[in-house]
């Protein structure tokens, strides 16, 4: 492995593409010298409350990532240290008694809608990225996870997004894009961009020795 594993870091708001952009990038990697932290496991565990409080909670708000816990198991990985991945039960709103064990890899990308709000998360990153997609696209895409992926009614996915998605997007998510190195429009379809972020890390690693 490398000295120090490199942290890249991929932000954007819901339904963005970042996830596909993320997996791209990993996809390229058949040696598995990379892994992934998605942000979105690192909700807080709501188990003291109830179902109804956890319902009204805002997911897309600074406040309901674990952000500690996060940092926390990134600076394990960069000293090259197993951790315990989270397990987030969208169904029940709040964190599962499932974990996830993590490997130290050479490559971790740190993906999620607010992991450039933090900054002590963003001083862990040797690149920041953000993926800049419209917003009726993002919409489209959230839409189609949430009702396939999670279970959610249409009406309660137009619901979030009116009383949550929309304003925390642009109170705490776009603003973090001035944070980003590198802006990429329209997610996993600019396959130019991921050409250049996986030519990136294939040189770093091919000098790892």
């Amino acid at each position: 492995m490398l000295d120090k594993p490199m942290v890249i870091g991929v932000a954007g708001g819901s339904g963005s593409g970042k996830t596909s952009v993320t997996r791209a990038i990993y996809d390229r990697f058949t040696d598995k010298s990379i892994l992934v932290l998605e942000q979105d496991y690192y909700y807080k565990n709501q188990a003291h409350l109830s179902f109804e409080e956890r319902l009204n909670t805002n997911y897309d708000h600074p406040f309901a990532f674990d952000n500690d816990l996060l940092i926390q198991h990134v600076k394990d990985l960069t000293e090259k240290k197993t951790i315990k991945k989270p397990v987030y039960d969208y169904k029940l709103h709040t964190r599962s008694d499932k974990v996830i064990h993590v490997e130290p890899k050479d490559v971790i990308i740190v993906e999620g809608i607010l992991i450039l709000e933090d900054a002590e998360l963003r001083e862990l990153m040797d690149i920041k990225v953000f993926v800049d997609t419209d917003a009726d696209l993002r919409i489209i895409r959230r839409l189609m996870r949430d009702i396939k992926e999670r279970g959610r009614s249409l009406d309660s996915v137009i619901d979030q997004y009116l009383s949550n998605v929309r304003p925390s997007h642009e109170q705490f998510i776009e603003p973090t894009k001035r944070y980003a190195d590198i802006i990429i429009p329209e997610g996993g379809q600019n396959h130019v961009a991921i050409d250049i972020m996986a030519s990136k890390i294939e040189t770093m690693l091919s000098h790892k020795n």
